[in-house]
């Protein structure tokens, strides 16, 4: 072995996970950690783990399973593998994973990644469990990654900007395991931002449990505890985001329908950045199911919202998240929900049986859909929403969009890159373009990505033209044309 120690992080879950897993990374390269995808070289590995169903974590103690295996060979030849569990199982399963996983060193949660250097030498002298919700601010004292770990991750980036949910919907572990809502300060999510568009990145998806209920503390310049500031809102917080040189495509997820106020409907029309794409989950079209679920929104309320939405920004597309098998679910229920996606036209949904969560009010519910009516009900949702898509896809042919190149495609001479909509859209251009957004002419749709060809080089668009691929010679979206919105759809294209 050398002297270079190697991490592997095995993401499981939702976008913040993901930013989560770089972000442990970051935290390790000062003590030496190099990370790496092979998880046969690794000296450390780490499973960043997700508790929104029973499946996701039984797949961790099955992946235990197998790291239990390769600790023995490893130990068997003389060498060491030093095993974690990170992530929302770890916060809500802590003492279970240390008695039915042996093979793990070091268990913590989702708001401890930054204790993760002393937690590794803690854990050299036995076994470490930490899934206290620290006071201290995790973000203050993580370490910023390199310039060039950066560059490598992408000209896309995740960029938490709040954590936890105060709503307590009845199925949901998030405010068990997340707990509270908790939003960065602006300044700290500003400098995030910038140190990002300085590194190329072209595009930021803002990410929180219930992100559109941001509400940072402004700690900014000129701020003092004596006149004290006004809180963010995340309106507010997009609009100054807009501000930063090479920072072209601004989105966010996942919103809850009670938070979407005015100001935020308002930053969909007036911010070109801004994408027109919104995941905005209703979870069932019901309202005796959404009471239940503690949603404290009906079917009623959630379409005057779109409708608000739409008169703000006629070509944004939604994306939704839908719960079947609902504790109480009857046919008439699930076809309310048939009913409202009818209604809104989503362009992608995610759809979901009902799995109890351990702890949750829905899990001790008497009335329970059986498991076969459940998976006969989702067969039939998902033949809906995947209809939608496919409509939804077909109505960008022969349409004129911006693309924002990201990495090269399968076959060579193609290069990859994500519509307005977040459709992958595939190319023949050098990959010279990458990082760059250029006019797309969409000429055939396949099963899950577009296909399009240049329009004109001479347009792309390089860092530091800000917002110029969104706005036409007239400063409008020149996507957002309502003759471009499939009329079967409405104007739609997801969760809290």
């Amino acid at each position: 072995m050398s002297g270079i120690r190697k991490v592997h992080v095995k993401t499981y879950g939702c976008q913040m996970n993901v930013y989560d897993s770089d972000r442990m990374t970051d935290a390790l390269a000062p003590e030496g950690y190099v990370e790496t995808d092979n998880i046969d070289e690794a000296d450390l590995v780490i499973l960043n783990t997700c508790h929104i169903r029973e499946k996701a974590a039984e797949k961790v103690y099955s992946e235990l399973g197998r790291l239990r295996v390769m600790k023995q060979e490893r130990a068997a030849r003389g060498d060491s593998l030093m095993v974690g569990v990170a992530g929302c199982v770890a916060q809500a399963e802590g003492k279970e994973i240390v008695r039915r996983a042996p093979v793990v060193d070091i268990v913590f949660g989702p708001q401890s990644y930054h204790l993760l250097p002393d937690l590794v030498a803690k854990a050299k002298a036995g076994r470490v469990v930490e899934t206290e919700f620290p006071v201290e601010d995790k973000f203050e004292h993580l370490p910023a990654p390199t310039r060039e770990k950066t560059i490598a991750r992408g000209v896309t980036s995740f960029l938490t900007v709040q954590e936890g949910c105060d709503k307590f919907c009845a199925f949901c572990v998030v405010p068990y395991t997340r707990g509270a809502e908790v939003s960065r300060p602006a300044a700290q999510i500003i400098a995030e931002a910038e140190r990002l568009a300085g590194a190329g990145v072209r595009e930021v998806t803002l990410l929180g449990q219930n992100v559109n209920a941001y509400h940072g503390a402004d700690h900014g310049e000129g701020w003092s505890a004596e006149t004290g500031g006004r809180d963010w809102n995340l309106a507010r917080l997009l609009t100054r985001l807009a501000e930063i040189p090479g920072l072209d495509r601004l989105r966010y997820t996942t919103s809850h329908p009670r938070d979407m106020d005015d100001e935020l409907i308002a930053a969909h029309r007036d911010l070109p950045q801004l994408m027109p794409y919104l995941h905005l989950p209703v979870q069932s079209g019901s309202d005796r199911i959404l009471a239940a679920m503690n949603r404290k929104h009906d079917a009623a309320d959630y379409l005057r919202l779109i409708e608000r939405i739409r008169a703000a920004r006629p070509d944004i597309a939604l994306s939704g998240d839908f719960i079947v098998g609902f504790p109480g679910e009857t046919e008439e229920d699930f076809r309310d929900t048939l009913r409202i996606i009818d209604e809104v036209g989503y362009a992608s949904a995610f759809s979901f049986k009902y799995s109890p969560r351990p702890g949750t009010p829905a899990a001790t519910a008497t009335d329970q859909v059986p498991e076969p009516v459940k998976t006969e009900r989702l067969a039939r949702l998902q033949e809906v929403l995947d209809a939608r898509t496919k409509a939804f896809n077909e109505s960008r042919n022969g349409m004129i969009m911006d693309v924002l190149f990201e990495k090269p495609g399968r076959k060579p001479g193609q290069i990859v890159g994500r519509s307005p909509w977040l459709q992958p859209v595939q190319v023949d251009a050098p990959t010279e373009m990458i990082g760059t957004i250029a006019r797309v002419r969409i000429e055939a749709i396949g099963t899950f990505s577009l296909f399009g060809a240049l329009v004109s080089t001479a347009g792309a668009v390089v860092a530091g033209d800000t917002g110029a691929a969104a706005r036409g010679a007239s400063g409008l979206p020149t996507t957002a044309h309502p003759a471009n919105v499939h009329p079967a759809l409405g104007a739609g294209a997801g969760g809290s």
